[in-house]
C-alpha cells in the first residue's frame, strides 16, 4: 500500500510537470521564434521481490526446476526529460525590411555581456535566437528587439572618409569563432544620412547614402551539432550547453545554416491541436494517479480500523 502511495505521488508530480510544459507552450502560441517543448515519461525505481533464476533442465536430464523470471514492483513514473522541438515555425509577414526569419537550422548571433577588453569590436560571449527583429541604435550598432547588439561581419572599407560603395563580403570571412558587432560610425556626417536600410537573404545589411548603395555588414548565423541541447535563457534566447556542442559560424546560405527570409518573422511552432490533446491526456493521467492515492488511503484506513 505504501508503494502504491509512492507510485501515485510520483505520477501526480510527473503529470503536473507535463501540464506545466503544456501551459508554457500554449501561453507562447503567438511568441515569434518560440520553440515548444514536450515531456518524456520514464518508469521509476524498481524493488526486486525475487531475482531471476536459470532453468535446471539440461540436454541430458529432464529433471530440475524451471527457470524463474524476476519479480519486481515499480515505484511509479518520472518526468525524466523535457525536450525542445526545434522544428521551424511558419513565416509570418511583417512588411519590414529589417525583420528576418531563418529558412534552415541556423540561429542569429547576439552579443551577451560587455565588449571584449582586448578586442572591443566583439563581445565576451554570445547568445542565440531565431527571432530576427533588427534596427540600428543611436550609436550605429545593429541591435535586436531587446536592444542587444547583433553580431556578424563589419564592412570596414572607406573611401575618402565616407562609407564605401557596395562591397561583396565573403562567407569565408566567418571562419573566426568570434563574430563582431555590426556597426557604422555615426560621428561621420556622411554616414548619418543612411536610408532604405535592409537585410538581404544572404545576411548583407545594405542602405543608400545620397543615392549610392552601400554595404554596412553581414549578419552571422550559428549552427550546432545538437540544437535541442541548447539551454533556454528567456526572451527567445538560447545559450550553449555541454550537450549542444560549440557554435560554428557561417554566413546565411552556407554551411547548412540556411538562408534568410526578409520582411517577416518565424512564428511559434506550437501546435494547439497537439497541446490540447496532451492537456486532456495529462489531466486524465493526473486523475487516475489521484485515484490510486485515494484507494490506497482507504485500504490503510481499513487496516487501522481492524484493531477496533
Amino acid at each position: 500500500m505504501m508503494r502504491a502511495l509512492s507510485s501515485g505521488i510520483s505520477g501526480l508530480k510527473a503529470h503536473q510537470t507535463a501540464m506545466d510544459v503544456v501551459g508554457n507552450n500554449i501561453s507562447n502560441v503567438d511568441t515569434s521564434g518560440f520553440k515548444s517543448s514536450n515531456t518524456i515519461f520514464r518508469d521509476a525505481l524498481y524493488q526486486t521481490i525475487e531475482s531471476a533464476s536459470a532453468s535446471g533442465y539440461t540436454s541430458t536430464s529432464d529433471t530440475g526446476a524451471a527457470g524463474v523470471n524476476p519479480s519486481q514492483i515499480g515505484y511509479g513514473a518520472n518526468a525524466s526529460s523535457i525536450n525542445i522541438n526545434t522544428t521551424a515555425g511558419d513565416f509570418s509577414s511583417t512588411g519590414s525590411n529589417m525583420d528576418c526569419a531563418i529558412d534552415g537550422e541556423g540561429y542569429f548571433v547576439i552579443a551577451d555581456g560587455s565588449p571584449d577588453s582586448t578586442t572591443p569590436t566583439q563581445p565576451t560571449s554570445y547568445k542565440y535566437t531565431r527571432l530576427g527583429t533588427f534596427s540600428f541604435d543611436s550609436e550605429g550598432y545593429l541591435t535586436d528587439g531587446t536592444g542587444n547588439r547583433v553580431c556578424g561581419q563589419n564592412n570596414t572599407s572607406t573611401t575618402s572618409g565616407t562609407l564605401g560603395a557596395t562591397t561583396t563580403l565573403s562567407p569565408t570571412d566567418y571562419s573566426s569563432d568570434k563574430p563582431q558587432y555590426i556597426h557604422y560610425d555615426v560621428s561621420d556626417t556622411a554616414k548619418n544620412d543612411l536610408k532604405d536600410i535592409a537585410v538581404s537573404s544572404d545576411g548583407t545589411v545594405t542602405a543608400t547614402n545620397d543615392g549610392v548603395a552601400v554595404t554596412i555588414g553581414k549578419v552571422a548565423l550559428a549552427r550546432f551539432q545538437n540544437a535541442a541541447g541548447l539551454t533556454q535563457d528567456g526572451s527567445s534566447f538560447y545559450k550553449v550547453s555541454s550537450n549542444s556542442g560549440a557554435a560554428s559560424y557561417a554566413a546565411p546560405g552556407s554551411s547548412g545554416t540556411g538562408s534568410l527570409k526578409t520582411g517577416g518573422l518565424e512564428s511559434s511552432n506550437v501546435d494547439l491541436a497537439t497541446e490540447f490533446a496532451n492537456m486532456i491526456t495529462y489531466e486524465r493521467g493526473f486523475q487516475a494517479n489521484s485515484k490510486i492515492m485515494t484507494v490506497a488511503d482507504e485500504m490503510l484506513e481499513t487496516l487501522v480500523n481492524m484493531k477496533r
